[in-house]
């Protein structure tokens, strides 16, 4: 049997894995030129707990189950992921009956640990916290990770496997008769298959209008952020929610993985036809300043690395929409808004497992589950990284001054299908410094060409027409 994914977000990439489990050919299409580019690259990387979603909804249902997979998940794939602990901050009288609200519902869906603290004792933990502050709603569970790594990493698993990936290869066709999906049609080709999962973030609801379904109707939601240097970590060592409106979580402070801080998103719906509409504003930096800083505020603005935004699809059902549909073995994992990044776990895992048991699949003896990530020699003990060095010299030349990359972890980057800088970027933190590339990018460049045995002008930012230099100044 074969079966298709579209999408290699973060969802798409967790469900193509886990379908290798299965006695089944599992092919992976996605349209940018590398996996995790789409929702998945703008991302606060936040695991909540569950307790913002309302009892009954399919957030609900899959949002904690999904929370307590991260730790296996995290050990099989080495993908970063920390347990911080969040607080929900109420200001006012109404906010505290917010908080109320939030805690029935974590314990509904079966969030542990959470309790109400008073000011006191959120200042003892967080110092920095708006002294305003009245009471907060304590989650122990919430977490932090990297959300493109985890599709980075689901992907290179799944390839272990036998997954047979697509990138750069946009569906225009999903072909169906008889009521029954029978092939998936490319910009580059057909596909014969039986099966076809529709994790296509921003564009999910055209793959699904291709089958002959008219649902969900999708348009982007756009979240713009502010992102300080890691000479901030510590400032602040959890996840600081304000309470939240009927638009969205709200303008939250969080620490990263790799020691800085992240200040945003804000939340403003674009029409349907803006799906590429990365750009920030002016309105909307100032506006998630004012949002962090009435958390924190004495927030140093003047440690900032970079802004940027991200886009996440939103319906009007404001949940998500899962499993199979009128048109037989056409499946969908769309709407996927926040929290989706914490569910898709065990979307994933509860997905592939339906359509096992709908198919008849056997479940494989041979799946590896394990993935090791390129290893990282600045935080290696001083022994291994020489022992790296001895097995070759470039795992001892630092490319990357900011973040300490080698030349060795950009090669294994490459060797593992990293062909932009972005490529390279997403998997090693190269350019992801203070400096932003400025010291690195023209070794990085070098090293691509060299590697893909390409020109220098040939090689680009992140596919397409983003070319670094244009040619030689000189023959």
């Amino acid at each position: 049997m074969r079966i298709a994914v579209i999408g290699a977000g973060a969802v798409g990439s967790l469900i193509a894995r886990e379908l290798c489990r299965y006695e089944a050919e599992v092919v992976l299409f996605e349209r940018a030129p590398d996996v995790g580019w789409g929702v998945t690259k703008a991302n606060s990387g936040i695991v909540h707990a569950g307790f913002h979603d309302e009892p009954g909804t399919t957030r609900a249902r899959f949002c904690a189950a999904g929370n307590a997979l991260y730790p296996e998940l995290a050990t099989d794939l080495e993908i970063p992921f920390r347990r911080t602990g969040a607080y929900v901050l109420a200001f006012t009288t109404e906010e505290l009956s917010v908080l109320e609200e939030l805690r029935e519902w974590g314990e509904v869906n079966g969030v542990p640990g959470l309790e109400l603290h008073r000011r006191e004792e959120i200042l003892a933990r967080e110092p920095r916290v708006n002294p305003e502050v009245r009471a907060g709603l304590w989650s122990p569970t919430v977490g932090i990770t990297l959300p493109w790594e985890i599709a980075i990493a689901a992907v290179e698993n799944a390839l272990d496997n036998g997954l047979e990936l697509h990138l750069g290869e946009p569906v225009v066709g999903i072909e169906v008769s008889g009521g029954r999906v029978r092939a998936v049609r490319t910009d580059k080709g057909r596909y014969p298959v039986e099966a076809v999962v529709n994790a296509a973030g921003l564009f999910a609801d055209h793959i699904a209008q291709m089958a002959g379904l008219e649902g969900p109707a999708l348009h982007p939601r756009r979240g713009e952020y502010v992102l300080l240097d890691e000479t901030t970590g510590g400032l602040v060592n959890v996840v600081l929610f304000p309470a939240p409106t009927q638009v969205s979580k709200g303008i939250l402070v969080l620490p990263t993985v790799d020691g800085g801080l992240l200040l945003g998103p804000n939340a403003h719906d674009l029409p349907p036809d803006a799906r590429e509409a990365t750009e920030t504003t002016r309105e909307g930096l100032e506006e998630v300043i004012e949002g962090a800083v009435h958390l924190v505020p004495d927030l140093p603005l003047h440690k900032t690395v970079k802004t940027f935004a991200g886009l996440r699809p939103e319906s009007p059902q404001k949940d998500f929409v899962l499993g199979e549909t009128e048109v037989a073995g056409f499946y969908q994992a769309a709407a996927m808004r926040s929290p989706g990044l914490t569910a898709a776990p065990a979307i994933a895992r509860w997905l592939a497992h339906e359509i096992a048991l709908a198919h008849g699949l056997e479940e494989r003896t041979d799946f590896r589950p394990v993935r090791k990530r390129i290893p990282h020699p600045a935080d290696l003990p001083e022994a291994e990284w020489e022992a790296l060095i001895r097995k070759d010299p470039r795992w001892g030349r630092i490319v990357c001054f900011c973040n300490r990359v080698t030349e060795g972890e950009i090669v294994e980057a490459i060797r593992r299908g990293a062909r932009t800088l972005d490529g390279v970027k997403f998997r090693t933190r190269a350019g992801f410094g203070r400096c932003q590339g400025g010291f690195c990018t023209d070794r990085i460049l070098e090293i691509l060409a060299r590697e893909l045995g390409a020109e220098p002008w040939e090689v680009t930012a992140r596919g397409g027409a983003s070319r670094i230099v244009l040619g030689e100044a000189r023959p």
